[in-house]
């Protein structure tokens, strides 16, 4: 079965830097757009990031734009998050799904998985 794992999550102090991963499983990633997600306390899910199946589109909602970095090596079916100068308001549960069309966040393809913890305190 289709599976995506994501990792890399952990507590930093602000202006620290991670890197997630999200490895698929059971399928081709190559052949998916793919978004990252997050959903903080109180708060609804929300796409943060996104990038084509061939990795040469990406995009990136304005409260992570210059500090994120979204890539993908099709070759190990993974797709990653580079999170700089992380803030306190970017923590969260990190999730990465398929989509089903690059330019849309809400037509995602599967099930959630757990998802990824990121803690930004001092």
């Amino acid at each position: 079965q289709a599976r995506l794992v994501e990792s890399g999550g952990g507590s930093v102090q602000p202006g620290g830097s991670l890197r997630l991963s999200c490895v698929a499983s059971g399928f081709t990633l190559a052949h998916f757009a793919v978004g990252w997600f997050r959903r903080a306390p109180g708060k609804e899910r929300e796409g943060i990031s996104r990038i084509s199946g061939s990795g040469i589109n990406t995009d990136y909602a304005d409260s992570v734009k210059g500090r994120f970095t979204i890539s993908r090596d099709n070759a190990k079916n993974t797709v990653y998050l580079q999170m700089n100068s992380l803030k306190p308001e970017d923590t969260a549960v990190y999730y990465c799904a398929a989509l089903e069309f690059y330019s849309d966040y809400q037509r995602v393809l599967g099930s959630w998985g757990q998802g990824t913890q990121v803690t930004v305190s001092s």
